[in-house]
């Protein structure tokens, strides 16, 4: 007789979909990812981001079965895929050249796997017609390649992974080979398909603003560790440690020592600013430990009066300015030749006369704008 399962096992069978663990991968000596443990539900857009070495890409190939991990496991619905070929897998990979068949049409392109796998006609048909209808690629069937434009051809080598049912959609730098303008229009088209089919996600990216449009969570890598998980919002508000805090978007960050440290709020002394900072909430670790302040440019405020606080301030001159039409990056160098930077809206001066290059000008945050590191 079979067992149904319990709703908390289907809740916990959901929640564990893809489940990575302890995985690691040598060439040699050298770790190209290095212990990697990651948990992933089901129907969840999630991205690996990093810069250029730092294992993202390998660790997407392992999971296409293209590498086999040197040790740990990778477990999908409940199933050891570790060891499986690729051709076996419930598993598609969409690469960043799209790799579409140049002899072959749009609809024998998506047709092409569904073939390779032996389908009834009358179901490959209706397959592909859905993917047209789904991606908008319809009116374009019979077209080859060749004359469609970039974001065409993604949409057809979309609806060609999406055509098999795979269990697990892997995307390389999905967007890579289109033009600016024309990736920020396909993210949002992108993310809808795939909600739509409700194919479970990771895609590898090094474009922090793909990742945080796109991804659910994040995963940071570097050196072949995952730095930090978690979604866009907490990664760039609330980043774990000073990787991270540098490696997403830009941020002023100060060494200091704990001078203060009180369950409501701590102050750190700063030789890079010569005055303290003040936060307002404790943190955990013993007084006079070394730690750092990040704060991020939008949070810092440019004024031109001295405020009446001692903390959370600095008084430089105008080193740089960056004009960005719906704000401008002042970079304010300080009498240390510490460099801070803000980003300041276009409307901030109001009547007033921006400030300019060489103005003495004050840099000022919130007692809560920034994040304190510890590592």
């Amino acid at each position: 007789m079979a067992v149904t399962p319990s709703s908390a096992d289907a809740g916990e069978s959901k929640k564990n979909y893809l489940e990575i663990k302890g995985v690691t991968k040598k060439f040699g000596d050298f770790y190209a990812v290095d212990d990697v443990d990651l948990v992933i539900p089901k129907n969840e857009i999630f991205a690996l981001l990093g810069s250029s070495g730092s294992g993202k890409s390998t660790l997407l190939r392992m999971l296409a079965g293209m590498e086999k991990p040197t040790e740990g496991r990778i477990i999908l619905e409940g199933q050891d895929i570790t060891d499986l070929q690729p051709y076996v897998r419930p598993v598609n990979m969409m690469f960043q050249s799209y790799a579409l068949f140049p002899h072959m049409t749009v609809e024998q392109n998506i047709a092409f796997g569904l073939k390779q796998d032996k389908l009834p006609r009358d179901e490959i048909a209706d397959r592909v017609g859905k993917m047209l209808d789904l991606v908008q690629m319809k009116k374009y069937a019979r077209r080859k390649p060749h004359q469609l434009s970039g974001g065409q051809q993604q949409r057809v080598a979309l609806a060609r992974s999406l055509a098999k049912r795979p269990k697990l959609l892997l995307l390389d730098e999905p967007l890579g080979a289109l033009d600016k303008k024309l990736r920020v229009q396909t993210q949002f088209e992108l993310v809808n398909v795939i909600e739509t089919v409700g194919v479970t996600c990771i895609m590898v990216t090094h474009d922090q603003e793909e990742a945080m449009t796109m991804a659910s969570r994040i995963a940071i890598m570097s050196e072949g560790k995952l730095m930090q998980v978690g979604g866009p919002r907490e990664i760039y508000e609330y980043p774990n440690c000073r990787f991270t805090a540098e490696f997403i978007g830009s941020t002023n960050i100060f060494e200091g020592r704990l001078a203060v440290d009180e369950p409501d709020h701590i102050v750190i002394e700063s030789q890079d600013l010569g005055r303290g900072i003040y936060v307002d909430h404790g943190i955990t670790g013993p007084k006079g430990m070394n730690v750092w302040y990040s704060v991020r440019p939008e949070d810092v405020t440019l004024c031109r009066d001295k405020p009446d606080s001692q903390h959370n301030w600095v008084e430089g001159k105008v080193h740089d300015i960056a004009y960005l039409g719906s704000h401008s990056v002042y970079h304010i160098k300080l009498a240390s030749g510490r460099v801070v930077m803000a980003n300041v809206p276009t409307s901030h001066w109001g009547e007033a006369k921006p400030a300019t290059w060489g103005d003495d000008i004050v840099a000022k945050w919130g007692n809560n704008a920034g994040a304190v590191l510890t590592s």
